[in-house]
Order: structure tokens, then sequence, then C-alpha cells
């Protein structure tokens, strides 16, 4: 039965039983997986800040690690290596990678994740695909997408009836086709195009882990896809890759324990100083995670 507990801040907790876990013994436990997966809401800077203070305490104890990035696309991951060599200055990185173009939240939100990787020389890893392939798998299905142009990438498992209800429950709709249920077909364009992004973070996690010398991947990646373990996790367990754990922020004082279902496998609570970053253009066919 769900229950609010208290939630200190700067502490971890347990989301399905509301049990405080300890950080030094969460950090060891963290440094010896494949995949730890940090859930954002993008405008918030605190959550950035949280996400760098969990890389660092990973990077302590597995140096070897990478981190993963959903904001680019494969097709940029020349210009990600050639960042943590030092090639670029930040304005020409920031250029280079397109940012406006395939992010374009405010880049001071994730400098300080960038700088960390090429201060370190900890790899970056381009974890999503050509956003037209969303729209397309979307709008037409995985089947009629032709390989040479599926960015890498197999067929997503299937959705779990849980996810669809989530997702559903998140209030997203096409507006050319409004759904009336989660499992109703009119619905399955949205939950395609989302599974497209889930699979694109699971395929990229896994080639990484396969053909670089990285035991551990940190994944920088909308919560919208982690949570439950629906998205990238589910995807993750589909490609045969074990050892994946999921972190989320908290930002209220309190927690909402679901012990029948597991939200992720530790929670943070933060602290917010600063309201949102005021918003940036979403990229078409982008939906806010």
């Amino acid at each position: 039965m769900s229950a609010a507990v208290p939630h200190p801040r700067g502490s971890w907790l347990d989301p399905a039983t509301g049990e405080a876990i300890e950080q030094g013994a969460l950090m060891r436990a963290l440094a010896a997986k494949r995949a730890v997966l940090l859930g954002e809401t993008h405008d918030v800077a605190e959550i950035h800040r949280w996400q760098l203070q969990v890389t660092t305490c990973l990077h302590l104890l597995e140096p070897r690690l990478g981190v993963g990035f959903e904001m680019f696309p494969r097709r940029l991951q020349g210009v990600l290596d050639a960042w943590v060599d030092g090639a670029y200055s930040t304005d020409a990185f920031l250029e280079a990678c397109e940012w406006r173009a395939v992010w374009g939240f405010d880049p001071a939100l994730y400098l300080p994740l960038f700088h960390f990787c090429r201060q370190q020389r900890v790899p970056m890893l381009a974890l999503n695909c050509r956003r037209a392939l969303v729209t397309e798998v979307g709008k037409l299905g995985w089947d009629a997408i032709p390989e040479a142009d599926r960015d890498g990438l197999t067929p997503s498992a299937e959705a779990l009836p849980a996810y669809r209800e989530w997702l559903f429950g998140l209030g997203v709709r096409s507006p050319d086709r409004p759904a009336a249920s989660a499992m109703d077909p009119a619905f399955d364009r949205f939950v395609r195009a989302q599974q497209t992004w889930d699979r694109a973070f699971a395929c990229n996690i896994a080639r990484a882990l396969d053909e670089r010398d990285i035991p551990l991947v940190v994944g920088i990646i909308g919560r919208g896809h982690l949570e439950y373990g629906y998205g990238a996790p589910f995807q993750l367990a589909d490609l045969g890759v074990d050892g994946v754990a999921t972190l989320l922020p908290n930002e209220a004082p309190d927690f909402t324990v679901e012990p029948e279902r597991r939200r992720a496998d530790a929670v943070f609570r933060l602290d917010r100083p600063e309201p949102p970053m005021s918003a940036r253009s979403t990229p078409p066919g982008r939906t806010a995670a």
C-alpha cells in the first residue's frame, strides 16, 4: 500500500520501503554495475549538480567509466571524442555538436559535467538516434524502416501494458488521433516513438560496453525513460545487459513509497535553490521528459 514517508535533504532512500540508504555503501554497490542511469528533469539545475556529484563518486571508485548522454545523436560521437581530447573551446564545442538544434536547453546546465569529462578524460557517449527515426517509427512502424536507415538500432521489445498505462497517465496524446485508453491502437504511435528513444539509449549503452574498454556507463537520461524500469532499463534487459541501476532525484520533503512496484533503485532528496531554467525551444518531434 502506498504511503508518504519523510525524505530529508541530502539523503538516499529505497523507494519500495522508504528505508534510508547509506551513501558510501550505495556508491560502492553502484560502481560494480554495468550501467547506472541518472534520471533528470531537463531544466532543473540542481538535478544536474546531483548528476555531477554521483558521477564524481562513481569515477573515484571506477575510473574507467564512460558517461552517456541522451542529448547527443550517435552521428556526433566524433565531436564528443574530440572535446574530451581537448580539440575545442567551449563555444566551438557547442557549435560543433549543434547544441541549439539537437537539444536547446541552456548549455550552462550541462557544461559542468561536460568539463568534468574533459578534465578527467572520461569518455562521453552519444546515446540518441537521428531525430527523424523517432517520427518515422512512430508513424510507420519499425518494419517500414529500411535497414540502412535504422541508425544501428534493433527493434524494441514490445512495451509492457504497465508502461503503456503509465505513459497514458502522463496525458500526452496525438492531436490527430486521440486515444481513449492506454491499449487503444490510436496510442500506438506515441508508444512506438517513445520506445525508439528507449531502444536507442539501450543499444548505444550496450554498444559502448561491448566495443570500448568501459566496464560502467553512467547514463544522463530524462526520467520519463527510466521510471519503474519500463523504458531504457527494460530495453537493456532485452539486450542481455544485466547489472543496471536507476537513480532518481526527489525535490519534495516527503516521498510516496510504493511497495508493489519499484520506481528506481534509490532516490536522492535534492536541495533546490533555483526554479527551473527558462525554457528552450523544443526540437521538432521532442517532448520534455
